[in-house]
């Protein structure tokens, strides 16, 4: 099983007087990166709602936003007596003789007067926030198991592409080190020179020695089944184990480039690297 690092979920719980609404979006990100927006109100539950959503989620860029509407029509702000007082009094004052309706009016449009209504968070309330936003990252995680999908068949397929490059490649290794062999031969017959023949075949087994390689070949295909296997385990978090084998496939892939000394082999190799950069892509998006 694979899981995208993106995402989308949204959930809503009605709370008494209020309807709840939960917004989560998720990216990409090497660790949990949280930013939320919610009501001034609620900003002593930051540390519950930030271990909540790395329990669920684990990691990536998660923009967290809950909204409360009000399914009453109540007053937004409260009047501030004290304030609106002081405010009479200096008024007053200043004109004696204005009526007090007059005087109320203008002391309302000044500052701290009206104050918005907060309302002390109850622990039922809380509950409800948390299982509300248990649901939406809920949602987000399916959102990222069907998007993981289509990643993994993205990725099988790019490691069929690779297979299939490297299987071509074993059969043209089968007649490179001989042809490379008869090349040495023919060169050295053209310059007409007496050698040791001893000699000679110790430095040409030196040589294609170099050029071997079988242990590429080797570790490249292991590289590959066991990018394969993890592909195919149902643990959730494996985004950074797959880069970690890409690299490794890249080294391969890149040893048999510069020892190969082959242009159809190099041709391979380039395809190969196209497949596994889109692999690489790839793994940045999973979890």
């Amino acid at each position: 099983m694979i899981l995208s690092m993106t995402g989308y979920g949204k959930a809503n719980q009605t709370y008494k007087d209020k309807n709840i609404i939960v917004e989560l979006r998720a990216l990409n990100s090497k660790n949990l990166d949280l930013k939320t927006r919610m009501p001034s109100n609620y900003r002593e539950m930051e540390m519950p709602v930030r271990k909540l959503l790395s329990q669920i989620l684990k990691r990536g860029k998660i923009d967290l936003t809950i909204q409360i509407e009000d399914l009453e029509d109540r007053p937004k702000n409260k009047i501030n007596m004290p304030v609106l007082q002081q405010y009479l009094n200096d008024l007053i004052q200043i004109n004696p003789n204005a009526e007090q309706s007059v005087l109320i009016a203008a002391a309302l449009r000044l500052p701290d007067v009206l104050k918005p209504e907060e309302e002390q968070l109850s622990e039922e309330e809380q509950e409800a926030v948390l299982n509300t936003l248990q649901d939406a990252a809920e949602r987000l995680t399916r959102y990222r198991k069907d998007e993981g999908q289509a990643l993994k068949d993205d990725l099988q397929l790019r490691l069929k592409n690779i297979n299939k490059e490297l299987k071509e490649i074993e059969q043209l290794d089968k007649e490179r080190l001989n042809k490379i062999k008869q090349r040495l031969k023919v060169a050295l017959y053209n310059l007409q020179m007496e050698v040791d023949q001893n000699r000679f075949e110790q430095e040409l087994i030196y040589y294609l020695e170099k050029l071997d390689i079988n242990e590429e070949k080797v570790r490249l295909k292991n590289h590959l089944q066991y990018f394969e296997k993890e592909l195919q385990k149902n643990n959730d978090m494996k985004g950074k184990k797959l880069g970690f084998i890409s690299q490794e496939i890249g080294r391969e892939i890149n040893t048999i480039g510069s020892k190969a000394n082959d242009s159809q082999i190099q041709r391979k190799v380039v395809q190969m690297k196209d497949e596994l950069e889109k692999i690489k892509e790839q793994v940045l998006n999973v979890l």
